[in-house]
């Protein structure tokens, strides 16, 4: 069973590679944000109270050093899946641009969906919404039109977020001329997904498109504590894509997920502002100290916290004596 300090605990592991990931802001080089990110969580989770198994995390053994699916991690405790996605936005990070966060969900041994790292096609709102209000089959007009009379707003009020990449613009087509607004982001569809939970504040309420398919159990881990709706679907490419998907286990390709087939059991997840979004702040290095920004949520008790913490940094910009 988790328990309320294995919130803390998680929350400590994305801080981690959060500060990791910041000091490559605006520096161009994905590569090293990308490692220093990794390496830094993959630390942080081997000191984590669990018997812990990656389930969505950096590629397969032998295309990733470090987090790859069914590494064991922890120090020992109860049997959990790791979700983890150290660096989301690496290209958002290096060019110091809005909404790329450190990512991890920990959850009941066997209880999150075990995707390939192939495409997903993904539609999510947030909360307190009649249950398949939407749909990933219907048109994209028809989901706006059913979602705006469920707010008691005209379409023309909605704003749907997608990323902006050329296997999208017939739908950002049908979205325009459906009278909704758009905004495109560059990267970082989880934060894109969890934006949906919240739009008096982000200003997104609905996801719309296609990112990568362990993005999606991520984000599926989130909605699944904060509140919300998703539907996805796999997308075939190739027979790689298909060989991938049957070596998970999934026998039908086409199935469409909903959110209770991708998040079965009691889940903790955590993600941290690597740099400033509409969610959270991104981690401010200061002489002599570093602060983070983080969310946290557990799917049993229905909490959300956002925290900031401050650490102390010795002479050489270190945490002091190393410690989280």
């Amino acid at each position: 069973m988790l328990n309320r300090t294995l919130t803390v605990e998680v929350a400590r592991v994305t801080e981690a590679a959060a500060i990791a990931a910041a000091r490559m802001r605006g520096r161009g080089d994905e590569r090293a944000a990308h490692q220093l990110a990794v390496q830094a969580m993959h630390a942080a989770l081997g000191k984590l109270a669990v018997n812990g198994r990656v389930v969505v995390g950096e590629g397969v053994r032998g295309a990733a050093d470090a987090l790859f699916i069914d590494e064991e991690l922890g120090a020992g405790g109860p049997q959990v899946d790791i979700a983890v996605a150290p660096l989301e936005g690496i290209t958002l990070t290096v060019k110091d641009m809005p909404d790329a966060l450190s990512v991890a969900a920990v959850a009941q041994r066997d209880s999150l969906l075990k995707v390939p790292g192939c495409y997903m096609d993904k539609i999510a709102i947030g909360g307190d919404y009649p249950e398949d209000l939407v749909d990933l089959d219907r048109p994209p007009a028809e989901n706006l039109a059913r979602l705006a009379r469920a707010k008691g707003v005209p379409v023309s009020e909605i704003t749907v977020c997608i990323l902006d990449r050329p296997r999208h613009m017939r739908m950002i087509d049908e979205i325009r001329e459906a009278g909704a607004a758009i905004r495109l982001i560059t990267d970082g569809d989880i934060a894109g997904v969890i934006h949906v939970t919240d739009p008096d504040e982000t200003g997104i309420d609905i996801y719309m498109g296609s990112g990568g398919a362990p993005e999606g159990v991520l984000a599926a881990a989130a909605l699944s504590c904060i509140g919300g709706q998703m539907q996805t679907r796999l997308v075939v490419r190739s027979r790689e894509d298909a060989a991938a998907i049957d070596k998970a286990g999934i026998d039908d390709p086409r199935r469409k997920f909903m959110l209770a087939d991708m998040v079965r059991g009691d889940v903790i997840f955590a993600a941290t502002g690597v740099t400033s979004g509409s969610m959270l702040r991104g981690v401010r290095l200061r002489p002599g100290h570093v602060s983070t920004h983080t969310v946290s949520m557990r799917r049993k008790s229905g909490t959300v916290r956002f925290s900031h913490a401050r650490r102390r940094l010795d002479g050489d910009g270190n945490l002091l004596n190393g410690v989280m």
